[in-house]
């Protein structure tokens, strides 16, 4: 891996290099093995919190991993194409338009003691815009090479603020084209539904059951490339246990050897039938 400036990521982007990078302000990652129809996300892996914030903020480091997602950019590092945040979305959200990434409160809690200067919102918000600067650029790329390209959106949610059963894995669908891809959709949720999971008798996945799939990181791209579609995957958080910060890595490790197969089989069967 190599560290290098949002303009030389593009220019390897635009002149189809491989290349495994971390921005220069490491904000986030982006590993281009080969050039395939198909990109691995992770926006909300990242657990950085810049140190200039900590005694500005009044959320707990274990509070801030609760919402983040862990092991997402882990269920997909096998992939060709993967780009992932390691920025907390504490500091921004890089799943939120960028007027409203910089949060005031954070799931009913004030997060900040005083409110942050212009130049703190300033710096946040250059590192979101740069981050999109590159996923228009690998976007575009794939299509003018591919003609068609399909995202695979990777979160995770903390099932136990739920009063009911929840599934597995949700797939959010509320802002792509479902007329025109609702078959790949459901040849997604069925394979997800496969998964063999340790400690899990069942993987229920279901459709818009407790996320409909309002990120803007899917919406970015929905609405800027007219020929990609963004499966927003939302694992319950299954491969952690949320109360006491620990991590499963047996069901980490068993999500990620299966998904490296099932994304390989399904992006092929999607750019079939879309090319």
């Amino acid at each position: 891996m190599i560290r290098l400036p949002i303009s030389e990521i593009i220019t390897k982007i635009l002149a189809e290099e491989t290349f495994e990078a971390v921005a220069e302000d490491y904000s986030f990652t982006l590993k281009i093995e080969t050039y395939v129809p198909y990109v691995c996300g992770a926006v909300h892996d990242g657990h950085q919190f810049r140190k200039e914030l900590w005694d500005n903020c009044l959320h707990s480091q274990y509070e801030r991993w609760f919402e983040e997602d862990p092991s997402t950019k882990a269920f997909v590092q096998a992939q060709p194409i993967v780009i992932a945040g390691c920025d907390s979305r504490f500091e921004y959200d890089l799943n939120r338009a960028p007027e409203q990434a910089i949060y005031e409160d954070a799931w009913g809690k004030k997060l900040w003691k005083t409110p942050l200067d212009p130049a703190e919102i300033k710096k946040s918000l250059d590192k979101h815009a740069a981050f999109y600067e590159v996923v228009h650029a690998l976007i575009q790329k794939l299509e003018e090479k591919f003609g068609t390209v399909v995202v695979y959106d990777m979160h995770s949610y903390n099932w136990r603020r739920w009063d009911r059963e929840v599934p597995v894995i949700n797939l959010g669908t509320s802002n792509i084209d479902n007329d025109r891809f609702g078959a790949s959709v459901e040849a997604w949720r069925q394979s997800l539904s496969e998964l063999k999971i340790p400690h899990i008798p069942e993987t229920t996945s279901k459709i818009n059951d407790t996320f409909q799939g309002n990120g803007y990181f899917l919406k970015y791209i929905t609405q800027n490339f007219k020929n990609t579609l963004v499966l927003a995957t939302e694992f319950k958080k299954i491969y952690c246990d949320e109360l006491r910060q620990i991590s499963y890595p047996e069901v980490v490790h068993a999500i990620t050897e299966q998904l490296q197969q099932k994304i390989e089989t399904h992006a092929a069967s999607f750019y079939k039938t879309f090319k």
